[in-house]
């Protein structure tokens, strides 16, 4: 199976530092600071990449389970909140808000819920953050 990389490199201290990411494949490379990751600061964070990545894994688990059950999609849009928040000891990602959109055919409203409920069990994402808590408002546009 596929094995994925990325790369960080930090100088500096936590307030004055900065630093670089990078996926592995070069498609991304970005920088970030305490600004851009505590504060409104310009720049990216790791936070919102789990959050881009967490986005994507549930859309195509999504899209995978509405085309497994008849229903293949037009498309589907997840945006992802990561709440990155104090706690015990420091700071911690207490959750994600996960809030998907799709064109489907052939199904209602409650039946494309249950699809993204399971969608959100069952991506790769989620289950590697097993222990945030991820909550899931689904939306059926009409196709």
């Amino acid at each position: 199976m596929a094995i994925r990389t990325a790369n960080a490199r930090w100088e500096g201290g936590l307030r004055d530092g900065n630093g670089t990411m990078a996926f592995g494949s070069g498609a991304f490379e970005g920088a970030y600071s305490f600004s851009s990751r505590f504060e409104e600061g310009a720049g990216t964070n790791p936070e919102e990449l789990i959050g881009a990545a967490h986005a994507g894994c549930f859309s195509m688990a999504l899209a995978n389970d509405l085309a497994a059950a008849g229903h293949e999609p037009n498309w589907i849009e997840t945006t992802a909140r990561v709440h990155l928040e104090p706690v015990e000891g420091g700071f911690g990602i207490t959750r994600i808000e996960l809030a998907t959109e799709g064109e489907v055919g052939g199904l209602d409203e409650d039946e494309f819920r249950r699809h993204a409920e399971s969608a959100k069990q069952n991506c790769p994402v989620s289950k590697a953050l097993a222990g945030v808590q991820i909550s899931v408002d689904a939306t059926l546009v009409e196709a």
